[in-house]
């Protein structure tokens, strides 16, 4: 499964939610700027929780943007080590899109969010009522185009990996039967066709 990097632009954005990420596999990184010299405990109890899966990152020196490109070099650095990782930049600063669409072009994952909620994977994580779970799912299968999964089983396993492996046998079956009920989907002999919404 592809690494989830979450990088945080502390000067921009102080998310109030980040015990939202120890329930998932996301590796964060927090930028603080050079004169920011208070983290919240909440943030700091949040970060911890997390153990070696989060960091701070002080940055050096100030300028406009200084912290900007101190983000820019670690998601080059980190995409170099891990070709398939995602990223997402939560910040409210749209200097960063030009980047964002460069690093697209070069088949990096990456996008900037305002929020933590806004990852996908969370906010499809926190998805409650089985119409918002199959609306999702199926956002999500067609946004793959031609890389959808094949067998039956495959899909099963792209569905859990959507909700942080979080639907247990009973709920994964349910939201398989749904999609076939509403024709998203057809499984002959366990091989997978698909009738999706454009």
């Amino acid at each position: 499964m592809a690494t989830n990097y979450v990088l945080i632009d502390f000067e921009n954005v102080q998310p109030k939610n980040l015990e939202i990420l120890a329930e998932h596999p996301f590796k964060v990184y927090v930028f603080v700027g050079a004169n920011q010299t208070k983290v919240s405990f909440d943030q700091a109890a949040a970060m911890q929780a997390m153990g070696e899966d989060a960091k701070y990152i002080k940055i050096a020196g100030n300028g406009p943007n200084a912290l900007d490109f101190h983000i820019a070099f670690y998601i080059g650095e980190l995409s170099m080590r891990d070709p398939m990782a995602k990223f997402n930049i939560i910040s409210k600063d749209t200097g960063f899109d030009p980047l964002i669409k460069h690093l697209k072009e070069k088949k990096i994952r990456v996008q900037r969010l305002k929020d933590l909620a806004e990852i996908p994977v969370l906010k499809m994580a926190n998805e409650s009522t089985p119409d918002e779970k199959i609306e999702a799912i199926v956002k999500n299968l067609a946004g793959r185009g031609q890389s959808r999964p094949r067998k039956e089983k495959t899909l099963a396993n792209t569905i859990n990996a959507l909700f942080t492996k979080k639907l247990n046998e009973k709920e994964l079956s349910t939201v398989m039967k749904q999609l076939i009920q509403k024709g998203y989907i057809t499984i002959d002999e366990s091989k997978v066709t698909y009738n999706l919404p454009k």
